[in-house]
């Protein structure tokens, strides 16, 4: 056959197979030009699920009548003029490829009037981009798009659409995810003529909180923290919630760039590895977060429904968003006024995580002691019962004790005196069941469970000296050689100094060889060839790894597990007392190494309510 060009409906019936997926791409597209109109109320009427009627009413600047045409027009746009335009999108649509595509697969009628002018115009359009004839209309300030019967003309794509409460069900899931977008714009949202949505512009700081929680679910604010974090030209903002608040799913998970909603990989690393030993296992966090920064440093037109974004700078980006979650998380201590933990669902059923080393004292705080490393040879003592029988340690967690060991000189334990002041915690005045530590507040009582929080003490102990101080490092009798591609071995020799610091001895001998000669003492027993190829992939894939300082961590935690007080040893007042001072200074202390919670509050409120006091 001969080539010949397509006529135009079929060209933007062909543009329509990408940009409109069901009722809510079209949606989509429609509220993103109303964002773009600068518009500060937007009305959305859905009739059977969006098959029937689309009807989106907007208060924007709204389009001059000689315009109209062109914008269902293909490649038609008012938002850039040339390629430096392109490379700064600062608005939602750019493409100018929705309207046409839009009106190939359904009967579209678009009416605008912008400001001052005597009337609106009307006209209707099929794709064909001919025929326009615009008509006088007394539609008010603003721009209203009416489409009607999706897909009438294409019965194959109709047939894809699922039942009415399904696809409405997509339209609302989108309306709330856009409006946690733009707190600045109002929304009603109607189906069959039933209001189901309607939100209020949100100014201040109640208010958007509101918001978050009439779309969220009032428990997500309750258990999140608010974050406002800026450095190198980006700002990250909104709420995170706290670890012991997550999900089974990724479903409560918003992150915008610029005010546009964007699934990313690299942005899902980061927050992956920020919860990294703070959250349950099998458990997803929940989040909405807004990353603003210049548009010359992200790619908006990676993909036709402008769902995925491109950074230029993805290792800054990574780096940037990991420290604010990271730090953000780190911050979170007793007595930061924060509601206190609380799972909006059953966590999955796990194997208990069973007590290691038996009857070691508690590692009080060592700030009075005479040097402040950390001692890993605890003197025993016991209750007046029998000592349980002493499991064996893994060989590789022995060994880490060793080395530790070895390192810092040893001192007692210390059982500090505390004077009863107002304190978060609380001062404690019973052990329950020798397990868990009674503590009273001015506010109420507070339970801790006394491994767990010794646990994560230890841990975030450990991490401290193991990072701050020299990585102990020990040369290997027999150099590792590890065939790796070209660009691996080049990127091996870039980061030589990365490697350094993490314990390693890494060096190129050949275009394709590299040599390890020295690792860590942490990670004798480990695999370091695949390691060290995990690692190089991940620089690659993602611009950086922690895959290194992750594996070392892992054996920190059991460490520290190993070295903690264990449940059912009787603790005394000062000790219980000590270890509640060393929580309050202590990073991420909500949670155990294992993401399980450490410690709870019940409020005078809360006890009266049991007894119904005051009722």
């Amino acid at each position: 056959m001969r080539i010949h060009s397509l006529p135009t409906q079929l060209v933007n019936q062909i543009a329509a197979g990408e940009v409109v997926e069901r009722p809510s791409s079209v949606v989509k597209e429609l509220v993103e030009n109303c964002f773009d109109a600068d518009a500060s109320q937007i009305t959305i009427e859905i009739e059977q699920g969006g098959a029937g009627l689309i009807k989106i009413r907007d208060n924007g600047c709204g389009i001059v009548k000689e315009d109209l045409p062109l914008a269902l027009s293909r490649h038609a746009t008012s938002k850039i003029a040339s390629l430096d335009d392109l490379e700064h999108v600062v608005s939602m649509g750019f493409r100018g490829e929705a309207l046409p595509s839009i009106s190939s697969v359904s009967r579209l009628t678009l009416i605008s009037r912008i400001h001052g002018a005597d009337c609106a115009w009307r006209v209707n359009a099929d794709g064909s981009e001919r025929n326009f004839d615009p008509q006088p209309d007394p539609h008010p300030q603003g721009t209203t798009v009416d489409v009607r019967d999706l897909f009438y003309n294409t019965p194959a794509r109709r047939k894809f659409l699922k039942t009415e409460k399904t696809e409405f069900a997509h339209i609302e899931t989108l309306i709330q995810r856009m409006a946690l977008s733009r707190f600045d714009i109002g929304f009603n949202l109607l189906h069959n003529q039933k209001e189901i949505l309607k939100l209020k512009p949100a100014t201040t700081d109640v208010e958007q909180e509101q918001r978050v929680a009439g779309i969220c679910g009032s428990a997500f604010i309750e258990n999140s923290v608010s974050i406002d974090f800026a450095a190198s030209g980006l700002q990250l903002s909104g709420w995170v919630g706290l670890p012991t608040f997550s999900r089974s799913q990724q479903d409560m998970q918003f992150f915008y760039v610029n005010g546009r909603l964007v699934r990313d990989k690299l942005v899902s690393h980061a927050v992956k590895q920020a919860y990294q030993d703070v959250l349950f296992h099998g458990r997803h966090p929940v989040f909405v977060l807004s990353l603003t920064l210049d548009p010359a440093l992200v790619d908006v037109n990676a993909h036709p429904a402008k769902l995925e974004v491109r950074f230029r700078e993805g290792r800054l980006v990574h780096d940037f968003l990991f420290s604010a979650l990271h730090r953000s998380l780190a911050d979170l201590r007793p007595g930061h006024n924060l509601a206190q933990p609380a799972e909006p669902e059953s966590p999955p059923q796990t194997q208990s995580v069973p007590d290691a080393e038996p009857n070691n004292v508690v590692w009080l705080d060592d700030s009075k002691a005479p040097q402040s490393k950390p001692d890993l040879s605890f003197k025993p003592t016991y209750s007046s019962r029998p000592p349980p029988q002493q499991a064996s340690l893994p060989l590789q967690v022995e060994e880490a004790i060793q080395a530790y060991a070895s390192l810092y000189p040893k001192h007692e334990p210390i059982v500090q005196s505390v004077q009863q002041e107002a304190r978060p915690l609380g001062h404690a005045i019973a052990h329950l069941h020798n397990i868990y530590i009674l503590s009273e507040t001015p506010n109420g009582i507070i339970l801790v469970d006394a491994h767990a929080a010794h646990e994560r003490v230890t841990y975030e102990r450990l991490k401290q000296h193991y990072q701050n101080g020299a990585v102990p490092s020990q040369p290997l009798l027999l150099p590792i050689k590890i065939k790796v591609s070209a660009a691996e071995a080049d990127l091996a020799e870039q980061e030589h100094e990365f490697f350094n610091t993490l314990g390693f001895e890494l060096n190129r001998s050949g275009p394709e060889t590299i040599v390890l000669r020295s690792i860590p003492v942490l990670l004798t027993n480990t695999d370091t060839e695949t390691l060290i190829r995990d690692v190089l992939a991940d620089i690659i894939e993602h611009g950086m790894s922690r895959r290194i300082q992750d594996k070392s961590n892992e054996i920190l935690a059991t460490v520290a597990c190993h070295s903690s007080v264990r449940a059912h040893r009787r603790l005394s007042i000062d000790e219980m007392n000590a270890l509640l001072r060393d929580m309050e200074q202590t990073e991420r202390i909500g949670q155990c190494n294992h993401g399980r919670p450490t410690w709870v509050e019940l409020s005078t409120q809360d006890l009266d309510k049991f007894f119904l006091r005051g009722q």
